[in-house]
């Protein structure tokens, strides 16, 4: 397999995990739930962080928000679930961590968007006591620039330079150099406050495909802090998973990236973990990171008119998700497994032999019967109506077997 080599960079520590350096990236989500309601967002965190989100943004937007941090982390703990918390500060973030110092505590990490923390002499400011607070409670921060919340300031005064330019830029080309810029220019100023370069994350959201490559590319070149990916706004379903895994995968390829979020808007009363499962694909499809077993399956075709391959793939992703989780605490390693399940004989038995175990059915025409193979060798036949429940045995078998003896050893 193609080794991706990642840029270096400085390795920041956030609560117990830590992103950067040699630490594997990480898959972060939010909540969208009101933080007011203590309950219902530390529920939610639960079932994020169960998916496998490694660390969970909750919006900090009110005094209740900020007086219920305490009380959702409290209740995160009687609950066993550990995973850091983030707060996400808009506007008023500076008299937040000042006046609820309890929430400033609570909390692993602050996320701080330079284009919303005041104008003037008013966002120095606010922004300095905002990573005052960082420093005084040891929490570190990630300066999180949006091009939907850029300051305009600085987009003004790069305007007004670019138009005097010799050869001036187009505008859009300066809109993204001052995104960069913002991100940059703020990093440097909270090591001018004080909090150390090993405190510093940087994203810079934008949502468009191409822009997001270019911009961090260039952030990538110019600083070694670790580097948050992901589109902002990125869409519903199809179109957001799609564009998001375009843009992420090109840049974690050419190993840009320390930590990612898929920003999806769900469906309503849709499952919010569904943000979490895609960044967990995209890490496993480039070979970065293994969170489950796999299933590979054909398309099918003309040669495939039965459905007894397509029932049989998703009767064993299925099987996979819910035994997942209890899999990877009793057989470690078993998240590497590739399972095959095929549906006639032009790849299917190669595909199989390919994988940990497959299985090769029957195309259209073909004797009614399905091989299996397991570690590449032929190791039996299937056929009849007991053929998906034979073959579901065959991998809780293989799992035992190959995996607890890794456990035991």
């Amino acid at each position: 397999m193609f080794a991706i080599k990642r840029r270096k960079t400085k390795k920041v520590q956030v609560g117990d995990k830590f992103i950067g350096g040699d630490a594997p990236i990480l898959v972060q989500s939010m909540t969208n739930t009101p933080t007011e309601n203590a309950a219902l967002t530390a529920q939610q965190v639960k079932e994020l962080a169960e998916a496998g989100s490694e660390i969970v943004r909750i919006t900090v937007n009110t005094r209740e928000a900020a007086a219920m941090v305490p009380h959702i982390v409290a209740e995160l703990e009687r609950m066993h679930v550990q995973v850091p918390l983030v707060g996400d500060f808009h506007y008023n973030g500076h008299l937040l961590l000042n006046e609820f110092p309890d929430c400033a505590a609570a909390l692993a990490k602050y996320r701080i968007n330079p284009g919303n923390v005041g104008y003037g002499e008013k966002h120095d400011l606010n922004f300095k006591s905002m990573i005052e607070a960082a420093i005084r409670f040891d929490k570190p921060v990630r300066i999180g620039v949006n091009w939907g919340s850029l300051d305009q300031e600085l987009l003004a005064r790069m305007m007004d330079e670019n138009a005097r330019a010799s050869e001036p830029k187009d505008s859009h080309a300066v809109l993204i150099d001052a995104i960069i810029e913002s991100a940059l220019a703020s990093a440097n100023m909270a090591e001018q406050y004080g909090l150390a370069p090993d405190r510093i994350i940087i994203s810079a959201k934008v949502s468009e495909v191409p822009d997001l490559i270019s911009v961090y590319r260039k952030l990538s070149s110019a600083c070694d802090y670790p580097l948050h990916l992901g589109l902002t706004e990125a869409g519903m379903g199809t179109k957001g998973i799609v564009s998001s895994s375009a843009a992420l995968s090109v840049l974690l390829c050419e190993g840009i990236g320390d930590t990612v979020r898929v920003s999806l808007t769900p469906e309503p009363g849709a499952d919010r973990c569904e943000e979490v499962r895609v960044c967990q694909h995209i890490l496993q499809a480039i070979g970065l990171r293994s969170f489950m077993p796999r299933v590979t399956a054909c398309p099918g075709c003309g040669r495939t008119t039965s459905t007894v391959f397509q029932r049989l793939a998703k009767e064993i992703e299925e099987h996979l998700q819910v035994n997942r989780q209890q899999w990877i605490e009793q057989f470690p390693g078993v998240e590497t497994m590739k399972v095959a399940v095929m549906g006639c004989i032009v790849n299917g038995p190669g595909e199989s032999k390919h994988a940990d175990i497959g299985i090769s059915l029957p195309g259209t025409g073909e004797e009614p019967r399905a091989p299996v193979y397991i570690d590449g060798k032929h190791i039996t036949t299937l056929e009849g109506a007991g053929l998906a429940r034979e073959f579901i045995a065959i991998v809780e078998r293989y799992v035992k077997e190959r995996y607890g003896k890794q456990a035991v050893h």
